[in-house]
């Protein structure tokens, strides 16, 4: 196999674990057919990667992705479906919603769980009828695109709590992947290094390798925030290396794993980099991943005194990532 077909079948993940070439080949199955896709896994372990693999595995149309989290208030009905001259006030023109944009495509829905229940429900009639009306419209409109959904909530949990449909669910639970931690494919750790060390690289960031024992370091750190918080733990290490001293660029929760005398000690899920020295303390405790998002953001608001552009700019997340935190953890 030639490197060009190697890399078109490797459908964007990188490595060679037992893990990743199942998520290979349950990516060529879907490819096969138009079924709904339900990703399931944590946050930042590559749910949207996956989702694009399959989309490019037999690529028609658009690739739309739609952050559930982020549709909130009025106006969420109209980013979806779209809406019509005069539908409400404000809306001087036709507007095209995302799903009619993924029409003939695919329409990758992030974070499923996050969806309120009114829009469940317009969710499930386009997955079971293929259509889907505006806002201010009184015709259905059918559209022929694929769904693919994603979450790192426990959709059965949900239903159970009366926050997800059943019907929803068990539409969209046809065909399931679960992808892995990244705690749970430690062999794919180095090949995912060197592919971020080279993505750095190209992105104009100083060229480095990390020495062996900041090597032994990743490799036996957790990595609760996954492939997302690896990736971003290189690009900063790239960002503030100098003269071949990186050091002090590690994140606080590795430099704690490098110190700690029980390496096996659960590690935090924020770095000094999100909050500053002067907002996250140098030495993590041993405490739960979200009870350390939580204590993130509170220090975050409390220093930015409640302006919540400032505080996700200083964690490094988006605004609605933002709200959607604080929602779930009652820090409204």
């Amino acid at each position: 196999m030639n490197g060009a077909n190697a890399a078109a079948l490797s459908y964007g993940l990188v490595g060679d674990s037992p893990q990743i070439g199942g998520i290979r080949r349950l990516i060529e199955k879907a490819a096969r057919n138009r079924l709904p896709v339900l990703l399931l896994g944590e946050s930042g372990s590559g749910k949207e990667v996956v989702a694009r693999g399959i989309y490019n595995a037999r690529s028609a149309g658009q690739f739309v992705p739609i952050d559930c989290g982020s549709l909130v208030g009025t106006l969420m009905e109209s980013e979806l479906f779209g809406h019509t001259k005069g539908a409400f006030s404000g809306a001087v023109e036709h507007k095209k919603g995302l799903v009619e944009l993924a029409d003939g495509g695919t329409a990758f829905f992030d974070e499923i769980g996050d969806l309120p229940l009114e829009m469940q429900v317009k969710l499930l009639r386009l997955i079971q009828e293929k259509e889907f009306r505006a806002v201010g419209s009184l015709h259905w409109r059918r559209v022929d695109l694929r769904i693919i959904a994603a979450t790192h909530r426990d959709l059965k949990a949900e239903v159970a709590a009366s926050r997800f449909r059943l019907d929803l669910y068990y539409r969209l639970n046809v065909f399931t992947v679960r992808v892995p931690a990244l705690r749970e494919r430690r062999q794919d750790m180095r090949p995912l290094i060197e592919h971020f060390l080279d993505a750095a690289r190209a992105d104009g960031l100083p060229d480095f390798r990390p020495n062996p024992e900041t090597i032994a370091t990743m490799l036996a750190y957790d990595w609760p925030g996954n492939v997302r918080e690896l990736k971003h733990c290189i690009e900063r290490m790239a960002a503030m290396h100098s003269e071949g001293a990186m050091e002090d660029a590690l994140p606080t929760a590795l430099l704690y794993l490098r110190s700690s005398a029980s390496p096996q000690q659960p590690s935090g899920a924020v770095d000094e980099s999100l909050l500053g020295e002067e907002l996250f303390p140098r030495i993590l405790p041993a405490i739960s991943i979200p009870e350390s998002e939580k204590q993130a953001i509170e220090r975050a608001l409390a220093a930015t005194r409640g302006e919540r552009a400032l505080a996700a700019g200083i964690l490094g997340i988006g605004r609605t990532t933002l709200y959607r935190k604080m929602k779930q953890y009652r820090l409204d």
